[in-house]
Parts: structure tokens; sequence; C-alpha cells
């Protein structure tokens, strides 16, 4: 009877003491248990840079534009950020054929929609091949014959590592130790002249004089389109700003005013807004629409 007593007395406090017990116990396994993303978070295995990217980078974006002389802002633009991590896209409907907004606002919505699918950066590329299709598809629906089309360039900046494709003119490029480096090529005829110059198919002056040196060989809403350019992924270093830019920018503003600007380190928007600014001082009579769109990754 001594030993119930004791059980009646004492029992609640012993088995409040013992529940105490387990639980700092399993606190102190889960303080030195290593941390794991969830699976729907899990982004792979290191990288070889011993990198292992984040489910949401922490990039700052800024964003100007301007109509220039042309009457109407074909240009388009959007940002998107998920747990894979941040995209940019610019569309620049083409100028001179009818319908060019309504190809660039469909582009970009549509790259818009089906990065948000993206559930994995292993998807990635597939997703850049997949949109441009559908847009490609799209448009020449829209078009219902006539003509039409847009440019396009996307970044994907999923940890340090910076994703693309591009088609047509508009540029990505990457301000690096104070110089510019363009990641994409045009997709123009002068890429392919200058091509034929270097292999010596054609003199200097003949790729320099050519009138259709300009025109695309590859746009969304083209029916002999079959793909876009989408490159290997860049490592990003600490500085490195990302810049996506429809023709209309690099067109009226040289690398070295672009370095100029670029170097005076002003946070994205007020980046953005200087290039703007320094297109529309240019007041060049043919000025064509001007996009700029400014990522960096914070550290």
């Amino acid at each position: 009877m001594g030993n119930w007593d004791f059980i009646d007395k004492y029992g609640v406090l012993i088995a409040a003491a013992l529940l105490v017990a387990v639980l700092f116990g399993i606190r102190l396994k889960l303080q030195t248990s290593p941390t794991r993303l969830p699976a729907e978070d899990w982004s792979g295995e290191d990288d070889e840079y011993g990198y292992r990217p984040q489910p949401i980078p922490d990039v700052q974006i800024g964003n100007a534009q301007t109509i220039g002389r042309r009457q109407e802002q074909d240009d388009y633009f959007a940002s998107a950020a998920t747990r894979v991590g941040t995209m940019a896209v610019i569309a620049d409907g083409i100028s001179g054929l009818k319908n060019g907004r309504m190809s660039s606002t469909l582009a970009v919505t549509t790259f818009s929609r089906e990065f948000l699918k993206v559930e994995d950066p292993r998807e990635i590329p597939e997703y850049f091949h997949n949109a441009a299709l559908v847009s490609n598809r799209a448009i020449l629906e829209q078009l219902g014959g006539e003509n039409g089309g847009t440019t396009l360039v996307v970044a994907v900046i999923c940890g340090r590592r910076l994703h693309w494709g591009a088609v047509g003119d508009s540029m990505l490029i990457l301000f690096r130790n104070g110089e510019l480096k363009p990641v994409n090529s045009k997709h123009t005829l002068e890429t392919v002249l200058e091509e034929r110059y270097l292999s010596g198919e054609i003199s200097k002056e003949d790729a320099l004089q050519n009138p259709m040196r300009n025109q695309l060989i590859n746009y969304l809403g083209y029916g002999g389109f079959k793909s876009m350019e989408a490159g290997e992924p860049v490592y990003l270093e600490p500085g490195d700003i990302v810049i996506l830019c429809s023709d209309g920018v690099v067109d009226a503003l040289t690398e070295v005013e672009l370095e100029e600007i670029l170097r005076l380190k002003l946070p994205p928007q007020e980046t953005a807004e200087r290039i703007i600014e320094g297109v529309e001082q240019k007041s060049f009579k043919n000025q064509d629409n001007a996009t700029v769109m400014i990522l960096e990754k914070r550290e």
C-alpha cells in the first residue's frame, strides 16, 4: 500500500517530468540535425562551384522604357519570383509590322505563365523551349496570316546561376568588373554576314554595306521558327549586374555610355531610369521604343 500511496501522490509529477525530458531530447535532436528543404523546394546537389541554389533568390529589379518617336509602344516586359528563382523577360514587337504590340504582349504573358509551372531548376531549359513554341504558335494563330512578330529575351536567376534564352535582336548583357559582356547573339542578317566575312566568303565592305543587315532572321510569330537560343547557365560573381534590353537601347547608347552609367553603382531602378534618360537625351529622329531591365542579386 505504501507504494501505491507514493504513486497516487507523486505519479502526476513523475509523468510530467518524463514528458519534459522527452520534449527536451527532441529539441536537442532538431537543433543538431542538418536542415533540409522540403521536397518541393529542393533544387538538387551542390554544383561544381560548391553552391546550392536557394529557394527564392534575393534579386533587386529596376525597369524603365520610352516610346521614342514611334506611334505605339511595342515593347512589353514582366518579372516574377518563385521558389525556383527570379524571371525577367522583355519582348520587342517588330516595328513597322502590324500587331507588334499584340505579339510582344502575348509572348511575355506566355513566358510569365509558363514560368509559374516550373518546379525545379533542371526544368528551366525545357521551359525556354516550350514557352517559345507555345508563344510562336499563339501569335501565328492571332495573326491569321497577317504580318507581325516579336523579339524576346528572358533571364532566370537561380542561386548564383543565370539561365537565359533569346530570339531576335533584344539583348542580354552582363556588367562585370566595369565592362559590358554580351551574353546572347543577335538573330539578324548582320550576324550571318559577319560570319561569312570571318570565313573569307565576302569582303568587310560587303558585310558592312549590305542594306538588309538589320533584317531579323528569327523571331516569334515567324512561320519558319524552330527554336530560341538558350546557352549554358552563366555563374554570377559578386557585383555582377544583369541587363535585359530591347534594341532601342543598344542602338542609341554606346558601350562606353552604358558603362559610365553602370559604374555609378546606383540602385537598379535608378540605373534603369538613367539609361532611358540617356536614350531620350539623344533625341534621335527615328528613335525606336526602348526598354531596359536591371537585375542585381544582393549579397
